[in-house]
């Protein structure tokens, strides 16, 4: 009798050692599969926009040459700010505030909306001036995107602003072909700015007197 009450108890210990190694192995097991999750969650791929080569100063993004400027990258997540351009339509109409790096993560803080401008006008119009019209236009230097302060010389040598932080939406050469933001080399004949419809009159009266002069604005 004692023989098969020993031989009883060792079997409950081996039975009850059976299975707290298999509540530890599936314990072990599910830490080890936590760690895993922990670690692969950091390598989590996502998509973002990045610069397929440089993005001068000024250049508009648009719907017709994003494909010039941006393509789409996939990298860690970790890598993705809050503020990164995840999506075309979130980066087109936009302009770069300043030259961007071949590669670099776009982020929303490298553009200004087009719209901006446009919402401190009334009446938004499109100008064109000639080279000639306000002193060879800055030294032919300016770019789409660029800002332009435009002053009024009386006939008494008194200067005055007329038109502050003008838009620059397009630059022409002598042929009369678009010169692009990242064209270092040609210089500006024409360029098309935004004004308001208000203005205009005023404006190409004075541009007439040959009384007024542009300056380029640097940011």
């Amino acid at each position: 009798m004692k023989k098969e009450k020993v031989r009883i108890s060792s079997g409950k210990l081996w039975m009850g050692s059976i299975v707290a190694a298999l509540l530890c192995a599936v314990a072990v097991f599910m830490v080890m599969l936590q760690i895993e999750k922990n670690m692969l969650s950091r390598f989590e791929k996502a998509n973002v926009l990045a610069a397929v080569c440089e993005i001068p100063r000024g250049q508009v993004i648009n719907e017709e040459n994003w494909k010039t400027y941006i393509c789409v990258k996939e990298v860690d997540k970790s890598c993705i700010a809050s503020a990164s351009i995840c999506e075309i339509a979130d980066v087109c109409t936009m302009s770069a505030l300043y030259d961007i790096e071949e590669g670099t993560l776009l982020t929303k803080g490298m553009f200004e909306p087009l719209q901006e401008v446009l919402s401190e006008m009334k009446e938004p119009v499109i100008a064109s001036i000639k080279a000639d019209d306000l002193c060879h236009l800055a030294g032919g230097i300016l770019r789409p995107g660029d800002r332009i302060h435009i002053y009024r010389v009386s006939d008494l040598g008194e200067v005055m602003i007329g038109w502050e932080n003008v838009f620059v939406q397009q630059v022409f050469d002598h042929s009369g072909l678009a010169i692009s933001g990242d064209d270092r080399a040609s210089a500006a004949q024409r360029i098309n700015v935004y004004m308001d419809k208000d203005s205009m009159e005023e404006f190409y009266a004075q541009l007439a007197t040959g009384s007024l002069r542009a300056v380029k604005v640097l940011r």
